[in-house]
């Protein structure tokens, strides 16, 4: 009898991230507590992984039951969706402080621009807690263990805020990659409507899954209200938190840098020559690990109160980096998009969320359409 031929090893799967949210310090971390988080998917696709993270806690948090599930609506489960997920093949996991860990993969399908619901219950916990603080998306938690639970009558308490949960990936072809925002509030979406998904990057998610000529289907949004390049402060600084919210990604391809208002407004004095040694660092690293860089101009804030000729001064010097130095791999020009005609220091007010530096609803789409999808593919 012939020797059967030698089988070839199964080809690790390319996983894709199809949600994320950039990881902050937190409140205290209650223990004997469940939270339900709401997410909205990119990039449909098999092999579901959601990536819990001890990022900012000083002590190790087990987590004892962890599900996955669609959401119907408010806190309450498509009857038979909620499933449970695996670490290592075991129903919980402990993990230790500035620490992270990524789930067995789930089998199914997660469906593209879907509500994905992932319900899990904190054992053990103590000291500060690692989550999002500015979701724009209710989620829910509750005392004891209701995690399996799929009706949201346990479910009695709301909360703005994302804990623990900061990436979910899907299985996708190896053609298939993700682009990931790395940005501030206007990325996190301050001023856009709660629970509707209309964050800029949310509207940019829907154009990528429509387009049928690129390759990109995955968006995570890594912005932090008040988040700096530079510094740190409100998050960690873009810099400093590079590796861990952007490259380290599942699948990522691009990276979509769009950050710099809060160092220039700030009043600490900060130069063009200082912002332009951030980018530059970021466009080299991002590089250095095959990602492309995609950058946006900063938007006018004239009208808000650290608006001042001198931060106006920086705000252009770094723009005209931005538009003409050619080390970025593509533009986005939201300064031209948004900016009033007859005031180009200032928003349009169609776009104005109100405050003169955040877009509203149509600022935050107009921000996506602004974007050339051809932009964000580049030859690394």
């Amino acid at each position: 009898m012939a020797a059967a031929p030698p089988t070839s090893p199964a080809k690790p799967a390319h996983q894709v991230v199809t949600w994320g949210a950039s990881a902050d310090r937190q409140g205290e971390a209650p223990r004997d507590r469940s939270y339900r988080m709401v997410v909205r998917t990119s990039a449909g696709g098999t092999g579901t992984r959601v990536h819990l993270s001890n990022a900012f806690g000083d002590q190790p948090v087990t987590f004892d039951s962890v599900y996955a599930g669609k959401r119907r609506e408010g806190a309450q489960l498509v009857p038979g969706s909620n499933r449970p997920l695996t670490f290592g093949g075991g129903g919980s996991v402990t993990v230790a402080p500035g620490d992270s860990v990524f789930s067995d993969p789930l089998s199914g399908r997660l469906t593209a621009q879907s509500d994905l619901v992932v319900s899990f219950h904190v054992l053990s916990a103590g000291g500060p807690s690692t989550g999002h603080g500015m979701a724009m998306q209710t989620s829910y938690a509750t005392a004891g263990n209701h995690s399996a639970e799929e009706g949201a009558e346990s479910w009695t308490d709301r909360t703005g805020s994302w804990y623990y949960l900061d990436a979910v990936s899907v299985e996708k072809d190896r053609r298939t990659s993700a682009v990931v925002a790395l940005g501030d509030s206007i990325t996190d979406g301050w001023q856009s409507s709660s629970d509707t998904n209309r964050r800029w990057p949310d509207y940019l998610s829907r154009r990528l899954q429509s387009a049928t000529g690129s390759g990109i289907k995955g968006v995570a949004n890594e912005g932090i209200s008040g988040n700096k390049v530079l510094e740190d402060g409100a998050g960690v600084s873009a810099l400093n938190r590079l590796d861990r919210d952007v490259l380290s990604q599942p699948g990522v391809s691009t990276v979509f840098l769009f950050e710099g208002i809060n160092d220039i407004k700030s009043h600490s004095g900060v130069s063009v020559e200082e912002m332009v040694a951030g980018y530059r660092e970021i466009i080299a690293r991002s590089h250095a690990v095959g990602t492309c860089v995609v950058g946006a101009t900063v938007l006018p804030f004239k009208g808000w109160s650290e608006f001042d000729p001198e931060s106006e001064a920086v705000r252009q010097g770094v723009n005209a980096f931005i538009r003409t130095s050619g080390e970025l791999d593509g533009v986005a020009d939201f300064d031209k998009m948004l900016r009033s005609p007859y005031d180009q220091e200032r928003l349009l007010p169609f776009f104005d969320g109100g405050d003169h530096l955040h877009p509203n609803d149509k600022g935050m789409q107009a921000l996506a359409d602004a974007v050339d999808l051809r932009s964000l593919e580049c030859d690394r």
